[in-house]
C-alpha cells in the first residue's frame, strides 16, 4: 500500500481534470473505489476519468440502473461505471457479476467502500470531501461546495511504483 496522496480541488473543473489525469493512468483490470458524501464530486470526477480513458459518453450517475458500460473510442479498455448507493450487501454486489469483466475493463464504483474491495486486491481508493458550512452562503443562496479535497490511496503491487503525486498534482 502506498502512502495516501491528498489534493485540494478548487473547482468542479479541477475535479474533472483530476479525473482526466487519473483516467490516463488506468488500464484494463484496474478497480477504482470512490467514496464521499452526496455532492462530493464522484460523478464529476468519473466524467473526467472517462475522458482520460477515451470512452464513449455521456457519463451520468448510474444510480437507478446501478451499472453502465462505456466502450472505448480509442482501442483501450471499456469503463464499467457502477453506483453502489442502492446496493446493500455483498450478495447484491456478487449478483452484479462485476468480476466477470474485471480483467478487461476499468471498473469505477461510486459508494463502493466496504463492498467491492474483494473484487481486486489491487485497487485505487479515492475519497472526495466537500466543505459543509465552511463558507458563507453566496448571493444565490447556495452553500459553496468548493474547494473539495481528494485523498487517493493505492493498494497492491499495481500501485506500488506509480508516482500518483507526480501524475495528479497541479490540478
Amino acid at each position: 500500500m502506498s502512502a495516501p496522496l491528498e489534493l485540494v480541488l478548487a473547482t468542479a473543473h479541477a475535479t474533472g481534470e483530476f479525473g482526466r489525469r487519473l483516467g490516463a493512468l488506468l488500464r484494463a483490470g484496474d478497480l477504482v473505489v470512490l467514496s464521499g458524501d452526496v455532492g462530493a464530486g464522484k460523478t464529476t470526477m468519473t466524467r473526467g476519468l472517462a475522458e482520460g480513458l477515451g470512452v464513449r459518453g455521456p457519463v451520468t450517475s448510474p444510480t437507478f440502473v446501478i451499472a453502465r458500460v462505456h466502450p472505448s473510442l480509442v482501442g483501450g479498455p471499456p469503463l464499467v461505471h457502477v453506483d453502489a448507493y442502492r446496493v446493500g450487501s455483498l450478495a447484491e454486489v456478487d449478483d452484479l457479476d462485476l468480476d466477470a469483466d474485471a480483467d478487461e475493463a476499468v471498473t469505477v464504483v461510486e459508494w463502493g467502500a466496504g463492498l467491492v474491495e474483494d473484487l481486486a486486491g489491487q485497487r485505487l481508493e479515492v475519497h472526495l470531501e466537500r466543505p459543509h458550512g465552511a463558507a458563507p452562503v453566496g448571493e444565490s443562496g447556495e452553500v459553496p461546495v468548493e474547494p473539495r479535497t481528494a485523498r487517493v490511496l493505492g493498494h497492491g503491487r499495481r500501485w506500488a511504483d506509480v508516482d500518483l503525486a507526480d501524475a495528479l498534482s497541479g490540478v
